[in-house]
């Protein structure tokens, strides 16, 4: 039996293993993707200071460091059930079953389609798929492409493809319907995007958004929000126009562009044609939580989080005794949180199995966390801080309520 079971290699899954190997543990890592590194292996941007965030050189460092402290690791490997046991956890993959006392889902984000038609042709794919093919295996998702969805994922990426020299005709919305919801709404857009202009290269832009905080300034903004879109690394980005059709015969051959009005209705008559050879979709992000449910811990809807989050303290422990949490099934932010929030996973799941003098380590570990929150480039929602405030609400009512029920 393992001390300690981590499903999940990204940044979250690896700064815990580390931890915890430090406190003496045996750590053994499961994971269904070829090699570790979660969804640090396709990110690559510049920070304010002028030297390159490398996914690939920060997830490698990672995975050395915990090899070096005899952590194990079971690549390629999906995990499809785990049980509560008297004893601990069992956790179930097609060859193997394994068992421990502390068991951490690290198990990160999926990304959420949007539905366009001509969505099924060959040449479609998520805005995240296109950046693991640039940026892991060094393949161009096509000669030209289009990504409709314009928010912070979407943004940041197609900066990554531009990098790799990949020919991004627009950043654009999707077409206005029940499922596309406030994706396809210019303000809501616009609204989102306020909080990153930092990232603009454009000084017009990073000005210009300053002075987009109140109401009436944000109806002028997106009234005369230029048709053609505004660039941002040479790639305009269409806030008034939408893609309304994928088309081609047996590949995509194009989109078919609309122009919009300010509620993101279709005005009739100025569809036009782009070709290209691939499309991306980018819907955003939301907590990766299956293990969770199966488990049968409690959850909770948070939107400014990105969606339903497990129920969880600022310890990374869930309401099950030996089950923790840790990274983007938390919550929806960047790599350098996750790898925050394994850390304090991992000192929580030492002090848990008996190693002692530990207390003033993890106080410090969650100040860090909400240090590297304050300080994150790149935010995916703007009120984050506000969505981790209502979940240690939720936290404190439901431990009064559990309490309550055994007095």
């Amino acid at each position: 039996m393992n001390d300690v079971i981590i499903i999940g290699s990204g940044p979250a899954g690896l700064s815990a293993a580390i931890t915890c190997a430090n406190k003496g543990l045996n750590v053994l890592i499961i994971d269904e993707y070829l090699k570790p590194g979660g969804r640090l292996l396709g990110q690559l941007y510049e920070e304010p200071d002028g030297t390159w965030w490398n996914g690939i050189n920060e997830s490698a460092k990672l995975y050395e460091e915990a090899l070096n402290k005899d952590v194990q690791f079971l690549m390629n490997t999906p995990v499809h059930n785990i049980e509560k046991a008297k004893d601990g956890w069992v956790i179930y993959t097609e060859d193997n079953t394994f068992n421990t006392n502390h068991l951490l889902l690290a198990t990160g984000a999926a990304e959420s389609p949007i539905p366009v038609p001509g969505w099924t042709l060959p040449g479609v794919m998520s805005v995240g798929a296109a950046q693991v093919m640039t940026n892991v295996h060094r393949v161009k998702p096509g000669e030209k492409g289009v990504i409709i969805g314009v928010n912070v994922l979407s943004a940041a990426i197609a900066m990554e493809l531009k990098l790799a020299d990949v020919d991004l005709a627009c950043l654009t919305l999707p077409w206005n319907n029940q499922l596309t919801e406030e994706a396809a709404q210019p303000r809501k857009v616009m609204e989102s995007l306020l909080h990153v202009s930092h990232m603009a290269p454009s000084p017009l832009v990073r000005t210009g958004s300053k002075f987009m905080k109140n109401d009436f300034m944000k109806k002028l903004g997106i009234t005369f929000y230029p048709k053609k879109g505004v660039k941002m690394w040479d790639i305009p980005i269409q806030l008034r126009k939408a893609v309304i059709e994928i088309y081609g015969n047996n590949q995509v051959e194009g989109v078919t562009l609309a122009t919009i009005d300010t509620n993101g209705e279709v005005i009739k008559g100025s569809e036009e044609h782009i070709a290209c050879d691939f499309v991306c979709i980018a819907g955003g992000l939301y907590p990766l939580t299956e293990l969770a449910a199966v488990a049968g811990c409690p959850f909770y809807l948070i939107e400014e989080l990105g969606g339903y989050v497990p129920l969880h303290n600022t310890r990374m422990e869930t309401a099950l005794k030996g089950l923790y949490v840790a990274g983007n099934i938390t919550g929806i932010e960047g790599a350098k949180v996750a790898a925050a929030q394994g850390v304090t996973a991992g000192l929580s799941i030492a002090k848990d199995s008996g190693v002692n003098g530990l207390e003033s380590e993890i106080k410090k570990s969650i100040q860090s966390i909400e240090r590297m929150r304050e300080n994150a480039y790149i935010q995916f929602h703007s009120d984050v801080a506000k969505g981790k405030r209502i979940l240690q609400d939720q936290w404190k009512e439901y431990k009064a309520s559990t309490e309550t029920v055994f007095l």
